[in-house]
């Protein structure tokens, strides 16, 4: 393994690195703002209500999850993806540094919209660029998005542990100063990303549907887009829609559960309800580090599963993909449910619960991440109809962006009631998750077919 990370090019650190970068400013300002826009006048905040915050929140996630789409279409056709990057790091940077000047919501719009259109600038075409450098190796491809993925935790990580101290730990301007640093990691990221520009070769220098080293899509087969879909290619089209609405229902409550983690069990000192204690001695911890024992448990957990899974595989005992998304699901609804006992056991004593609680929920909704996230994009890409593919694919961010516009409002209401509405949503988000288990099978037919089924396709193809 280590070999073959010594033969990568430079060109792929760069791009790798430059996730780093992006993610720390990023997931350091998506808490920044929850906490901010709440917080106190008095202690450096903007004194909005905790449904502002939740709906900005909500804002940024939802808007940076569809940009990269409409930034990709640019890059495929018009524009350099290496010019697109440099130009997003920069809108990114000028919001960041917008809302470090915000006196309210006009400031944090502007911040919002500036991140989101150079999150679409930014976050596809790296990637893009970076698959390119292994255009004539791409054996070596699983390999390297999976290294990327690392580095893009260690970004969250490290923004969220330590960049996030700046603004607990700042005084009056904590957060503002915070956010400027944010800004200055996007100027940062621009420079490396502009000094590193040698050592990327020809990956990317033209828009991606014009590179003659990219597949001729544009060349596709008129005949097979015009044949009518087979029976087993309808069955895989309607398996991949419910696992791309499974995906909505587990991301809109995944981001949901960030919220009662910084307000209702957030202490005081960071706008918080005070349910929980966030103290280790005399040290406050920053709620964001909520957010870091996600990026953590991502780091460590990813590659040990990884490792189980291709262990799996090779016995032939590898769990199905309805099984692994059933047993997410059932994870994401237990850290639902620990919340609602958090909630129970602060009302019924009135004490503050221990920060077990938060570190449960955290465990919980990372385990069931590492088993579901990592399937989709690889589900669909094998099994949805040639002719069908980009669409389904560009649907699965689709489907996030619109779990990120409803969680905060969703949140909004169930926080008047918060122990019955986190309770009922914990059953429910539980039981699909085991009803899932039990129709596994016929999922798995689904997606197989039947051997007349199979062999028809496979004639088409062939002849195709």
């Amino acid at each position: 393994m280590l070999e073959q990370l010594k033969k990568f090019p430079f060109g792929y650190y760069v791009c790798c690195l430059s996730f780093t970068f992006e993610r720390a400013a990023y997931y350091t300002a998506k808490w920044g703002i929850a906490i901010f826009l709440v917080l106190a006048a008095a202690e450096g905040g903007l004194g909005l209500e905790t449904a502002q915050g939740a709906f900005f929140s909500s804002q940024i996630v939802a808007w940076t999850y569809i940009t990269p789409v409409i930034g990709g279409y640019i890059a495929d056709r018009w524009i350099s993806p290496r010019l697109l990057v440099p130009i997003g790091e920069l809108m990114m940077a000028a919001g960041y540094f917008a809302i470090s000047r915000a006196t309210g919501t006009t400031g944090v719009w502007l911040c919002v919209i500036l991140v989101a259109l150079g999150t679409g600038f930014f976050k596809g075409n790296v990637s893009g660029i970076n698959g390119r450098q292994f255009a004539n190796d791409k054996s070596t491809l699983t390999t390297a998005f999976s290294l990327q993925y690392s580095f893009v935790n260690i970004g969250s990580f490290t923004g969220t542990t330590f960049i996030t101290l700046i603004a607990t730990m700042g005084g009056v301007n904590g957060y503002r100063t915070m956010f400027m640093v944010c800004a200055v990691l996007m100027v940062v990221d621009c420079i490396w990303w502009l000094v590193g520009q040698k050592s990327l070769g020809d990956a990317g220098k033209k828009p991606f549907l014009i590179d003659n080293r990219t597949e001729d899509i544009n060349n596709a087969n008129i005949e097979e887009d015009l044949r009518p879909l087979t029976s087993l290619e309808k069955k895989r089209t309607a398996a991949i829609i419910l696992v791309t609405f499974l995906s909505g229902v587990f991301w809109l409550f995944w981001y949901l559960a960030y919220m009662p983690a910084y307000y209702e069990f957030g202490p005081a000192s960071q706008g918080g309800f005070g349910w929980a204690d966030w103290t280790i001695g005399s040290f406050e911890m920053p709620t964001a580090w909520f957010d870091s024992m996600n990026g953590l448990l991502c780091i460590i957990l990813c590659p040990v599963f990884a490792a189980i899974w291709n262990k799996l595989s090779k016995k032939n005992k590898d769990w199905s993909m309805m099984t692994k998304t059933s047993v997410g699901i059932m994870l994401l609804g237990l850290a639902i449910a620990a919340m609602a006992l958090g909630g129970v056991l602060f009302k019924n004593t009135g004490k503050p619960v221990g920060i077990w609680i938060i570190i449960l929920t955290a465990l919980c909704m990372s385990v069931g991440e590492v088993f579901f996230s990592p399937l989709g994009n690889s589900f669909i890409s094998e099994y949805a109809p040639k002719k069908l593919l980009g669409t389904l694919l560009g649907v699965w961010p689709l489907v996030i962006f619109f779990a990120g516009l409803i969680y905060g409002p969703l949140y909004n209401w169930m926080s008047l009631n918060f122990i019955p509405t986190f309770t009922g949503s914990a059953i429910i988000i539980f039981a699909i998750g085991a009803l899932l288990l039990v129709f596994t099978k016929k999922f798995e037919a689904m997606i197989n077919g039947t051997e007349e089924e199979r062999a028809e396709l496979a004639k088409l193809n062939k002849e195709v």
